[in-house]
């Protein structure tokens, strides 16, 4: 197996972004969202979401080799699954459902205000676990929790999703910024 990418998590982070697995080609450059292609850095780039962490680290635009760094302003990352892989689709069933219990363990250890998941495919192996008579799950603030914390779900920002462009993307991190900032403790 590949090496994978490293949780990066923290004690009471604001917020933890959740990916599907990691691209082969993310765990082999060691930083989440590594490929050119993938719109979540020049989408969180543009949101109000990284506002902070841009003026902190005095860059205009975040890249990959950033997401270290992110932790020291609140941010961190994981994956449903760790197993790096090609395509998403070549996850089983049985390892999303295992990443997902494995997902609110990490969670509900570090109690991140909240979880931002990036796409429906990466939130429904959660949703089935924690609510599975409730609904299909839509983009945006969720009705379920890990605990008493709020979990959202924005486009997932690979090339391959070409329903949402780049604006939409950095319009859903801006209403998740929103949403953090209402629910700011």
């Amino acid at each position: 197996m590949p090496a994978t990418l490293p949780d990066l998590l923290a004690d009471n982070l604001d917020l933890v972004f959740v990916g599907i697995n990691p691209s082969l080609y993310s765990a082999e450059k060691g930083h989440y969202f590594a490929r050119t292609t993938n719109r979540f850095w020049p989408a969180f780039s543009r949101s109000r979401l990284s506002a902070k962490a841009r003026l902190g680290l005095g860059v205009a635009r975040l890249l990959p080799e950033h997401d270290r760094s992110l932790i020291e302003y609140g941010i961190g990352f994981t994956d449903l699954v760790k197993r790096p892989s090609a395509r998403a689709a070549e996850l089983s069933r049985r390892e999303l459902e295992a990443g997902a219990e494995d997902l609110a363990k990490k969670l509900r250890r570090f109690a991140p205000r909240m979880a931002c998941f990036h796409g429906l495919t990466a939130f429904r192996p959660i949703h089935r676990i924690l609510a599975p008579e409730a609904t299909d799950p839509q983009l945006g603030l969720q009705e379920i929790r890990i605990g008493n914390k709020p979990l959202f779900v924005v486009p997932n920002p690979s090339p391959a999703n070409a329903h949402f462009t780049l604006d939409d993307q950095a319009h859903w991190y801006d209403r998740l910024a929103e949403v953090l900032t209402a629910n700011a403790s």
